[in-house]
């Protein structure tokens, strides 16, 4: 069977001499959504950061299409194609919107202005609140910010740290739905998400993770059908 694009694979490791993530594999195919939910404390946002290389693993490894990126920095994993959007401080709050996307694109050589257009055609308030200061966003603009700023990296991963905390319902759908439209265009999407089952609806991917390890595996719709998982994760 192929390998994943990226896979973590058996990871185990933690902060200090505690392992938080206990043999627990994340992996998601390109253009695949791929979400990682569980109970608060389940290691979800851990094993996120083990993939991108925030943690050191004690055990197992992470691979980039084949190829082995367990020692490589979080700086040179972004170079490799993954881009991280952090639930906290992902935006700079005194610069432009415009200027916020330009520093995600600081590794870039190239032209990014068609890059630029793509992430106004995706969050078009963006490119009406292009001169203003991204402090000043409502909580679901300032998402869009870091998503875009993100993606002006051209990154073939996308990994999302509970993209959707503390936005409305509303917000909520609409960033599900460019998750969704960014997934199209054959970027992979990993994400982390307390809207459990809003996300594994829009899933083709799920991994329920209890105290750092893996409980259930399978498709977001399977999950959402199986009656254990809705008990004890869904609410019913």
């Amino acid at each position: 069977m192929a390998e994943p694009f990226l896979i973590g694979d058996a990871m185990t490791g933690g902060y200090g001499g505690a392992d938080i993530l206990h043999s627990c594999t994340i992996a998601v195919e390109k253009g695949e959504i791929a979400v990682i939910v569980g109970p608060n404390g389940a290691g979800k946002s851990t094993a996120m950061k083990a993939v991108f290389g925030m943690l050191k693993l004690r055990e197992g490894a992470v691979r980039l299409e084949g190829e082995d990126i367990t020692a490589l920095s979080p700086q040179a994993r972004v170079a490799k194609g993954m881009g991280f959007v952090p639930q906290t401080s992902n935006i700079f709050p005194s610069m432009s919107v415009e200027e916020n996307l330009e520093m995600g694109a600081f590794i870039r050589r190239d032209d990014i202005r068609a890059t630029m257009e793509q992430v106004y055609d995706l969050f078009p308030i963006l490119r009406d609140k292009r001169a203003q200061a991204a402090g000043e966003l409502s909580g679901g603009q300032r998402q869009q910010v870091a998503v875009g700023r993100a993606l002006m990296t051209k990154p073939k991963v996308l990994m999302l740290d509970e993209p959707t905390a503390g936005v409305s319902p509303i917000v909520m759908d609409e960033l599900f739905d460019r998750i969704i439209e960014i997934s199209r265009t054959g970027i992979s999407i990993l994400m982390v998400e307390q809207n459990a089952r809003q996300a594994l609806e829009i899933a083709d991917k799920g991994y329920v993770l209890v105290q750092g390890a893996n409980r259930y595996t399978d498709t977001g719709q399977a999950l959402l059908a199986d009656p254990d998982v809705r008990k004890s994760f869904l609410g019913g």
